[in-house]
């Protein structure tokens, strides 16, 4: 990313430079990102939304460039409605991370993506997958894009096992200003999905609603 440190970005191409994160709780996840596209200096989309549903309960956030991330979850929401026909019931949230790992690997010359896997299925509730460079990670939360590099320490420090649903809404909240306000490619409004076994809850959080933290 020129001029900002991050390689998702460049002059050349429409770039997600962003952040985004999901978070796992005891029945389902919170996923959440920003809204700013940007190329090179300059920023074309302020409300895009970076999270992706490729199956009813399964959702990828998507940072890197715009149009290979989404490539990518085309793809995945494709392969996943097949998969879902055949088999007669609703796909694993892992059986799509590994369609990710699968896709991000094999194209690894030719996309820069970043994806985030989350959602909850009937087997093993709520899960969260890093699938940066073709691997695989299951992990509580994961983080990404560039604003990712501002809020390292503080999802460290705040990340406890066990958050309630409530928690990890706030906490991804929190996160997502922390780095809106540091990261010149991040900002726009939040868009969060709370995904349980019940189904899925959208939020747009926008203005005034989104927490202020003090900055010099």
């Amino acid at each position: 990313m020129p001029g900002s440190g991050d390689p998702y970005n460049s002059s050349c191409e429409v770039s997600t430079g962003t952040t985004i994160i999901a978070v796992a709780f005891n029945g389902g996840v919170v996923v959440g990102s920003d809204s700013r596209v940007s190329a090179g200096d300059s920023v074309v989309n302020r409300v895009f939304n970076k999270l992706a549903p490729v199956h009813e309960k399964i959702y990828c956030a998507l940072s890197g460039s715009a149009a290979d991330a989404q490539a990518v979850a085309d793809m995945v929401h494709y392969h996943m409605e097949v998969h879902s026909i055949e088999m007669g019931e609703a796909p694993l949230v892992l059986a799509a991370a590994n369609l990710v790992k699968g896709i991000s690997y094999k194209y690894k010359e030719e996309m820069v993506a970043h994806l985030i896997v989350a959602g909850w299925d009937r087997r093993n509730g709520g899960q969260v997958y890093g699938t940066l460079g073709g691997m695989i990670t299951q992990q509580p939360f994961a983080i990404g894009g560039s604003g990712s590099t501002y809020i390292y320490g503080y999802v460290d420090s705040v990340f406890k096992p066990g958050m309630s649903r409530e928690e990890c809404e706030r906490f991804a909240v929190h996160a997502l200003s922390l780095a809106m306000n540091r990261d010149g490619s991040s900002g726009g409004v939040m868009y969060l999905v709370t995904i349980t076994k019940d189904g899925t809850k959208d939020t747009i959080i926008s203005g005034d609603s989104i927490p202020r933290f003090y900055d010099l």
